[in-house]
């Protein structure tokens, strides 16, 4: 009958402890100001869609590019930063089964045994016995069994703590692949305007090459002088190096592009493809869905949740720390007779264990936990902050180069224009050919800019796609916890 007692008082310090806790009830901060209503630019080309409009897990599908498609897939498979990624995770999921067993009794055995002789001659005790060596055998199969009552709630508080400090290795994983495939999204638009940016100084040094043979059969006619021959030659060559720069800057970012996707560079290749077209139109939804779908804004308020916890065992400290234990098992000198009832044996205690004076330790943790939690609630605040301002970069940045890329369409047909004049006046006679140089070079310019400003579209409408979180969602970290199952009272 006292063995049962020893479960069934277990049972009851439990269901006792269960409605007393003294850490501080978790709700999640405010923002710094109420979100707006709507975002400050909306330009005509914005559609107004949910947030579920941009695919969820594959964003980048929104720019439909077969290309790009394949190698954000690549770098979901292999990218190693990624990888590290989910290893954190996995270590976060595992130390929050590790906080849950502080739920469960651990209940140890450690069975031994040996056979000894006592010498003859030892030291005498007491009244003298007869001095004649002894052989004897001791055997044990003990049992110790423990159990920490949650009396002030120090394991649910632990637990709660470990659970956030999971979501929060969660979200920091959806922002590392958000981060990397829009890092590499904007690589890949980037180099894709470099091809374009190829094509326009390569058209160039062809029309170069040509003025060039004309001026140069001119001057041997007699018509034109070698300063016209030396100008155009020297723009001809200054046209060549740009277009070694500009193969320069797409190998950089091919590599770059090589690393993210886990290819060593120097056996990597991106074919050519001239980017063409303009951004696609991208869902805005209302700014208050920013809270929910910005994964660095999740991993911050989930850091807020685990401080809280952290409170809560900081107060916790100042309560009775109450210790259930007991022993029992088999104890005798014989082994034929180890497993009979006299040699059963039992013990079973309690430990409450009270702070009184400990100098101060325990306030002064409490005031650390409190400063922690604080700090943690502003780092949200200006994450918050920090993820408004991004939209707002972002939808400011397209409409001004939209409306940029549209003037300087205008500008490339008009120098386009000038430049045909400038050949019919020359060849007519009517001009030096200086005229011709200064137009050829107006629109180089100009295209290479036209070109310049599709691309600089095309990098900020990713990157405003991974302001708006690309397409992820908090709820998803609900799945991400871990509760105590009575599976583990029979578990290592």
């Amino acid at each position: 009958m006292k063995r049962t007692a020893i479960p069934a008082t277990v049972a009851v310090v439990i269901a006792l402890a269960a409605g007393c806790t003294v850490g501080p009830r978790y709700v999640r901060p405010a923002t710094p100001a109420p979100a707006p209503d709507a975002w400050r630019m909306q330009p005509p080309w914005q559609q107004a869609a949910p947030k579920d409009a941009i695919p969820k897990g594959t964003w980048w599908a929104i720019f439909n590019d077969t290309r790009l498609n394949d190698y954000e897939q690549q770098l979901l498979k292999v990218n190693p930063s990624l990888a590290a990624a989910k290893d954190r995770l996995e270590q976060a999921r595992s130390l929050a089964r590790v906080a849950s067993s502080n739920f469960f009794p651990q209940l140890s055995t450690d069975p031994n045994g040996l056979r000894q002789r006592i010498s003859g001659n030892r030291q005498l005790t007491g009244a003298a016995p007869p001095l004649y060596p002894v052989d004897q055998g001791v055997y044990n199969i003990p049992f110790s069994l423990s159990y920490e009552a949650d009396l002030f709630g120090s394991v649910r508080s632990n637990m709660r703590a470990a659970n956030a400090t999971l979501q929060a290795t969660a979200a920091d994983l959806q922002n590392a692949q958000l981060v990397l495939t829009a890092e590499l999204a904007a690589d890949y638009f980037t180099l894709r305007e470099l091809d374009a940016e190829m094509q326009v100084v390569q058209s160039s040094v062809e029309i170069e090459q040509k003025g060039l043979d004309l001026v140069r059969r001119r001057h041997d006619g007699g018509i034109a002088s070698g300063l016209e021959v030396a100008q155009q030659a020297s723009l001809l060559d200054g046209t060549k190096t740009q277009l070694s720069l500009v193969e320069q800057q797409r190998k950089q970012y091919e590599h770059a592009i090589a690393v993210l996707t886990g290819n060593p560079p120097s056996t990597f290749n991106v074919p050519a493809f001239a980017l063409v077209g303009a951004p696609p139109p991208i869902p805005l939804g209302i700014p208050s869905d920013l809270l929910e779908r910005r994964p660095d804004i999740a991993s911050a308020e989930r850091t807020v949740a685990y401080q809280n916890a952290q409170v809560g065992l900081a107060r916790a400290a100042f309560y009775p720390l109450l210790s259930l234990t007991s022993s029992n098992g088999y104890q005798s000198r014989d082994i034929t007779t180890l497993l009979s009832t006299p040699s059963a044996f039992w013990t079973v205690g309690a430990d409450l264990l009270q702070p009184v004076f400990n100098g101060g330790r325990n306030r002064a943790n409490l005031a650390a936990a409190k400063a922690s939690y604080d700090n943690a609630v502003e780092n949200y605040r200006q994450t918050v902050l920090t993820a408004f301002q991004q939209v707002e970069d972002g939808l400011s940045g397209l409409d001004t180069l939209s409306r940029a890329a549209a003037t300087q369409q205008a500008a490339v047909e008009d120098s386009q224009h000038a430049l045909q004049i400038a050949n019919n006046r020359y060849v007519g006679g009517v001009t030096n050919y200086l005229d011709v140089i200064t137009a050829q070079s107006t629109l180089l310019a100009d295209q290479r800019l036209a070109v310049q400003l599709l691309g600089q579209r095309m990098v900020t409408s990713v990157y405003l796609v991974k302001a708006l979180g690309g397409g992820w969602d908090a709820a998803q970290l609900q799945k991400e916890q871990v509760h105590p199952k009575a599976i583990q009272t029979i578990q290592q």
